[in-house]
């Protein structure tokens, strides 16, 4: 979803209430409507996006994630915009009517509707974020009723045409010199009822079920990625298709390693001795261990970089890297010898310094 000016789209000021805001995509509903411009391409894009702008600024809770957050804030909702004619149709049907007084067409007639998107939040361990792992989730959603295939009709019988509008899905009366058609509130605008309600939906359709999904988790991977496997949301309504689902990771906390970005980040601790003559060292990294040569005269908290240790870049190639900082222990319970050598290399330190303070004093 490309980051889209809703307010400019509608014509409105942040401040445009909810009246101004439905008065303004009216206009531009009855000015693009596919209806009154067929086969006109621009046109039927400026009515999907203003269609998406109303969406947006008629929910306060959507337009106040807009507001702060812009496009980006709401794919964190769910929303995607609309997938086509009959997804706007079905869900504006009752403002459509508002607006123009008649039931359109036939598309809307139908009132398919798309299912509704669905979030699961997935707990990865560390490791799994940096090697990837395909793994199974189950997932709680409505779906399609087996029982009677979705039709709602007890198994054995059908749905059959609605006695009131006869199977058109709206009622047509007359007012003055216009002829105005409305939604039929028997049947709810599908132009079928159902007489025998199937017993494990209740006439619905649809019953609430789980469904494994095998997902591919990619390395490299952070908490808040998300992946969408299109298809495996709710089933829709009236024919409609599913909607998606959303996985939200989590990655947990590694005992040694941190993260920043594609860097893996440790502290390895150095002994005196290592830090003042130099010392070899073996560095745990994702993939076993690597030598890391500390050069003599070491202080403590610098940082060495080893190359291509790090995460696989999600976006880009290769890997980043791996960032270790040393930390100087202060020895401790040391031996009488050890005390003695230390004290001999303070002196020796002493003599040095005030060798310095001559030679600047000079």
């Amino acid at each position: 979803m490309n980051e889209k000016d809703y307010y400019k789209i509608l014509g409105v000021a942040k401040s445009a209430s909810e009246e101004e805001i439905k008065k303004s995509y009216r206009k531009l509903a009855m000015q693009y409507h596919p209806d009154r411009n067929p086969g006109d391409k621009e046109a039927e894009e400026e009515f999907k996006l203003a269609s998406e702008a109303y969406e947006v600024l008629r929910d306060p809770e959507k337009r106040e994630i807009y507001d702060r957050y812009g496009v980006e804030g709401l794919r964190g909702t769910g929303f995607t915009g609309f997938r086509g004619f009959d997804d706007i149709f079905s869900t504006f049907g009752d403002i459509f009517e508002d607006f123009f007084g008649f039931g359109g067409t036939q598309r809307r007639r139908s009132h398919a509707r798309a299912g509704a998107d669905l979030r699961f939040d997935l707990k990865i361990s560390f490791t799994d974020a940096a090697f990837g792992k395909e793994m199974e989730i189950e997932i709680p959603r409505v779906a399609s009723c087996g029982a009677c295939g979705g039709t709602g009709a007890q198994p054995g019988t059908s749905p059959v045409s609605c006695p009131v509008c006869r199977g058109t899905g709206q009622v047509t009366r007359a007012q003055g010199f216009f002829t105005i058609s409305t939604t039929c509130g028997q049947c709810h605008g599908e132009g079928k009822v159902v007489q025998h309600p199937c017993k494990d939906c209740r006439g619905l359709g649809r019953v609430r079920t789980t469904k494994k999904i095998q997902i591919r988790v990619p390395p490299g991977v952070d908490t808040g990625s998300k992946l969408r496997l299109r298809g495996e949301g709710e089933q829709g309504e009236r024919g409609g298709p599913p909607g998606d689902l959303f996985v939200i990771l989590y990655v947990e906390p590694h005992d040694f390693f941190s993260r920043d970005g594609d860097d893996l980040i440790c502290q390895i601790p150095i002994s005196f001795s290592q830090a003042a003559l130099g010392a070899d060292i073996d560095i745990p990294t994702l993939n076993g261990t690597r030598s890391l040569a500390i050069p003599k005269g070491t202080e403590s908290g610098e940082v060495f970089r080893i190359k291509g240790e790090g995460f696989v870049k999600l976006r880009g190639h290769g890997r980043g890297d791996e960032l270790v900082q040393v930390i100087v222990k202060t020895p401790r319970n040391l031996t009488r010898r050890q005390e003695e050598l230390l004290r001999e290399f303070e002196e020796t330190g002493k003599k040095e310094e005030e060798g310095w303070k001559r030679f600047f004093r000079r």
